[in-house]
């Protein structure tokens, strides 16, 4: 019974390490942009909220001069990266082909050093993002419907 179970305690024990590095590297990037620019339920889309947001999110040493917050769920902000939800957008992006709502965090005043105090600006805009595997990576832009 123990020769039996050995290849299979292998496979546990191994599979991780054999995971390729690419889908590995993929889904850091993934959860790192859903780190800087993902809450699905806001409280407040104001000036305080930025402060709270961008503080909570390693976002201020030093403060990082703009960061853009979506307001949509996650299967919605990869819908983006295939047909369903985004067509190709210049070179390496993709642009959304519903607005999302999104509150943008622009540092107020001079110094990146904090304390790092934002001013909001709430809307419901495109997104452009980029795309590694159908998982979004990168946050470009938004722009306002016409």
């Amino acid at each position: 019974m123990m020769i039996g179970l050995g290849p299979l305690l292998l496979v546990f024990i191994l599979g991780p390490c054999l995971t390729p590095p690419t889908l590995a590297q993929d889904d850091y990037r993934y959860r790192h942009f859903l780190e800087q620019h993902y809450d699905l339920n806001p409280r407040g889309r104001n000036d305080a909220y930025c402060d709270t947001m961008m503080r909570r999110r390693g976002l201020t040493s030093p403060c990082k001069d703009t960061n853009t917050f979506i307001h949509g769920t996650s299967n919605n902000i990869k819908a983006v990266c295939e047909d369903e939800n985004g067509k190709p957008y210049g070179a390496n992006f993709r642009i959304s082909k519903s607005p999302f709502q999104v509150t943008t965090c622009k540092l107020r005043g001079g110094s990146n050093r904090p304390p790092c105090r934002y001013r909001a600006t709430a809307g419901s805009r495109d997104i452009v993002i980029a795309c590694e595997h159908g998982l979004p990576v990168h946050f470009d832009e938004s722009f306002y419907r016409p």
